[in-house]
C-alpha cells in the first residue's frame, strides 16, 4: 500500500472545553477510544504540538494533530458477491454498484466489498490502487448507488486518472434533495476540506481543495427538487457537502441533512446514472448509463401523487 498518511488537524470548539483528549479525540475521528490511547501513547496523537495523557483536558482553541497508522496489509480474498457488470473489454469494465456496498476494504470493512467481488468476477485488475485498491480509479460513497469504472491495467489505470484530473470524465448524479430550489439551474463552487471539528465529516472550508458542482432542476415537488448534478472535481462527499451548503440537503443524508425522511429513502438519495469517458486503449468517447434504482424511482411516485 502506497498511499501517503494524512495528518488530522483538529481545533477543540467549545463544546469541547474539559472533555478528556481520549474522549473527545474519540468522538470526532473514526477511530475507537482505546485506539486513541495507544496513538497517545506511541506519540502519533500530539496536543498543541506535545505528547501528553489520555486523561488531559481540553481548552477551546486547542490543537489536535493526529497521524493515523498505516493500513494493515492483508490479503484481500476474491468473494463470489453478485454485481452488474454493465461492460468489460481487456482494459476496462464498468459496474453498477449496488447502494450499501462499501468500494474497498478499510477499517471496520475488511471483505463484502466491491474489491472482493471483483477480485471474484473481473480478471486481470491493475496493481496502481494497491493491495486494497486493486482497479479503483475513483469512489463512490457506500449509500450512493451507480456507476464507477475499474481498471484491468496499469496503463489503463494511469490514463484514467490522468483524465479524471483534467476534468475529462464526466460523471452525472441524479438526487433528490430537501425543499424547493428558486433556479432552474446553478453552480456551487466552494472549496472542500476535513471538517476541523468532526474527522467523520467534509466540510466548506476556505483553505480546503477546489470543488465545483453544476445542478439542474428536472422536477420540483415543493418539499422536494430531483436535480441532474454534474461533477467538474471529485471531492469526499463533495455533492452531498455542496446541497447542504446551499441550505438543500440531499433527502435521507443521515450526516449532512436530517436523515429520517417519509419517502422510504435510507441513505442519502444519490445516484451516480451517467459515465462518459475516452477508452485508454481505442481512444473512442464512450457512454454508460445505469437506471435510477427501484428505491428512488418510488420516492419519485410518492412525491408525484401528494401534489
Amino acid at each position: 500500500m502506497t498511499d501517503d498518511i494524512e495528518t488530522i488537524e483538529l481545533t477543540v470548539p467549545g463544546e469541547g472545553a474539559g472533555q478528556r483528549l481520549d474522549a473527545y479525540a474519540a468522538s470526532v475521528t473514526e477511530f475507537s477510544r482505546n485506539a486513541v490511547q495507544r496513538l497517545i501513547s506511541d506519540g502519533s496523537l500530539l496536543l498543541n504540538g506535545r505528547e501528553t495523557q489520555a486523561k488531559a483536558k481540553l481548552r477551546e482553541g486547542d490543537t489536535i494533530t493526529l497521524t493515523p497508522p498505516p493500513p494493515a496489509l492483508t490479503d484481500v480474498v476474491p468473494q463470489d458477491i453478485p454485481i452488474e457488470i454493465v461492460y468489460q473489454d481487456a482494459d476496462i469494465a464498468v459496474i453498477n454498484k449496488r447502494k450499501g456496498m462499501v468500494v474497498h476494504p478499510a477499517a471496520g470493512n475488511p471483505d463484502g466489498t466491491l474489491v472482493n467481488a471483483i477480485l471474484y468476477h473481473v480478471k486481470d485488475l491493475s496493481g496502481v490502487g494497491g493491495e486494497l485498491r486493486p482497479g479503483i480509479v475513483h469512489r463512490i460513497d457506500r449509500m450512493t448507488s451507480g456507476l464507477l469504472v475499474i481498471a484491468k491495467n496499469d496503463a489503463a489505470h494511469v490514463f484514467l486518472s490522468e483524465k479524471l484530473k483534467t476534468h475529462e470524465v464526466a460523471r452525472v448524479y441524479y438526487a433528490l434533495c430537501e425543499g424547493n430550489l428558486r433556479e432552474d439551474s446553478g453552480t456551487v463552487d466552494a472549496p472542500i476540506a476535513r471538517s476541523r471539528s468532526d474527522r467523520k465529516r467534509m466540510a466548506v472550508d476556505p483553505e480546503g481543495r477546489p470543488a465545483v458542482t453544476h445542478w439542474r432542476v428536472l422536477e420540483r415537488f415543493g418539499e422536494a427538487t430531483f436535480l441532474r448534478v454534474e461533477l467538474e472535481t471529485g471531492r469526499t462527499h463533495q455533492i452531498r457537502v455542496h446541497m447542504a451548503y446551499i441550505k438543500h440537503p440531499l433527502i435521507g443524508d443521515e450526516v449532512y441533512g436530517r436523515g429520517k425522511n417519509s419517502l422510504g429513502i435510507e441513505g442519502q438519495a444519490l445516484h451516480a446514472g451517467e459515465l462518459r469517458l475516452t477508452h485508454p486503449r481505442t481512444g473512442e468517447e464512450m457512454t454508460f448509463t445505469a437506471p435510477l434504482p427501484e428505491e428512488m424511482v418510488s420516492a419519485l411516485e410518492k412525491l408525484r401523487r401528494r401534489q
